[in-house]
C-alpha cells in the first residue's frame, strides 16, 4: 500500500494549480491532505474530478479553515472523525480509517500561533491525541500521518538556535509532545531510516524559502513499533510543488 499524506494549503488554490496531474503521478492507494481551507461540500466539488477513489472530509466549523480528506482505493472498514473531545473536534482535525491490519489516522496538529497564543491549547491537544491514539492502539496497530507542526530536532528545520522557544512548532513543550508520542511506541519512520538526513517538507513563501532550502520538516509518518518491519519505503518528495508544504510518501506491505 502507497500512503500520501500532504498539507495542500487550500484544496480550492492547489487544484488550480498542477494537483490533477500530480496526483495522477503520484497514483497513491491512499491520499491523505491536510488543510483543505473548505467546508465538505466544497471539497467534494474539487475532487470530482478524481474517479476510483472513496472519499472522506471533515471540515472546520469555522469556513475557511483547518479541515483534513482521505481519497482511499480500498474501501475501509471503518471510518471516524475527530478524537471525541469536545473541545478539540470542532476545527476539522482527524479522520480514521480502520483497515484489516491497522488504522490510519489523517491529523492536522493545531498551530500554536505567531505570538504562542496557543501553545497552552496545543499542549492540552497533544496529551489528549497521544491517548486517543493509544486507546486505538489498543485493537490494532496505528500508522498515523499528517502535519504535526512540530520540527522534532534541530536537524528538523534550517534555523533552529534563533526558533527555539520563540516559534510555533519548535517550543520544548510541542518537542516534548513529540517526545511523549515517541515513548509511547510510535516510530517517526523518516528519521529512523534516515537518522542524519537534512530534509524539509515546509518552506514559507516569503524571503525565497524554498529557493534557499531555508525549511522545517512538519510532516511525518509515525506507526506502531510492531508496524515497522513492514515499511518498504518512506521519502520526502520534494519535487512536487502546489502547497508551502511537499507531499511525503510510506509504502508498507
Amino acid at each position: 500500500m502507497k500512503i500520501i499524506s500532504w498539507n495542500i494549503n487550500g484544496i480550492r488554490a492547489i487544484t488550480k494549480k498542477d494537483f490533477f496531474e500530480d496526483f495522477a503521478k503520484l497514483d497513491p492507494d491512499v491520499l491523505c491532505l491536510q488543510e483543505t481551507k473548505a467546508q465538505d461540500s466544497e471539497v467534494a466539488k474539487a475532487l470530482s474530478k478524481i474517479a476510483g477513489y472513496n472519499q472522506y472530509y471533515n471540515s472546520a466549523e469555522r469556513k475557511g479553515y483547518s479541515g483534513v480528506a482521505v481519497l482511499s482505493k480500498e474501501e475501509p472498514i471503518a471510518v471516524t472523525y475527530d478524537m471525541g473531545v469536545a473541545e478539540h473536534d470542532n476545527e476539522g482535525r482527524v479522520i480514521c480509517l480502520e483497515f484489516a491490519d491497522f488504522f490510519l489516522v489523517n491529523v492536522y496538529v493545531p498551530n500554536s500561533g505567531q505570538k504562542l497564543e496557543r501553545l497552552d491549547y496545543r499542549q492540552g491537544w497533544d496529551t489528549d491525541f497521544k491517548k486517543y491514539l493509544k486507546n486505538l492502539e489498543e485493537t490494532k496497530a496505528v500508522i498515523l500521518c499528517g502535519d504535526l507542526n512540530v520540527a522534532h530536532r534541530p536537524i528538523d528545520l534550517k534555523n533552529d538556535k534563533s526558533n527555539y522557544n520563540k516559534t510555533a512548532g519548535y517550543t520544548q513543550i510541542e518537542i516534548d509532545g513529540m517526545d511523549n508520542l515517541l515513548d509511547a511506541g510510535f516510530v517517526d519512520t523518516y528519521r529512523h531510516f534516515n537518522p542524519d538526513t537534512v530534509a524539509y517538507t515546509y518552506w514559507s513563501y516569503r524571503f525565497k524559502a524554498r529557493e534557499r532550502n531555508t525549511g522545517w520538516r512538519l510532516d511525518y509518518f509515525l506507526v506502531s513499533d510492531q508496524l515497522l518491519a513492514k515499511v518498504e519505503d518512506i521519502a520526502i518528495l520534494a519535487n512536487y510543488y502546489g502547497s508551502d508544504h511537499c507531499p511525503i510518501q510510506l509504502k508498507i506491505k
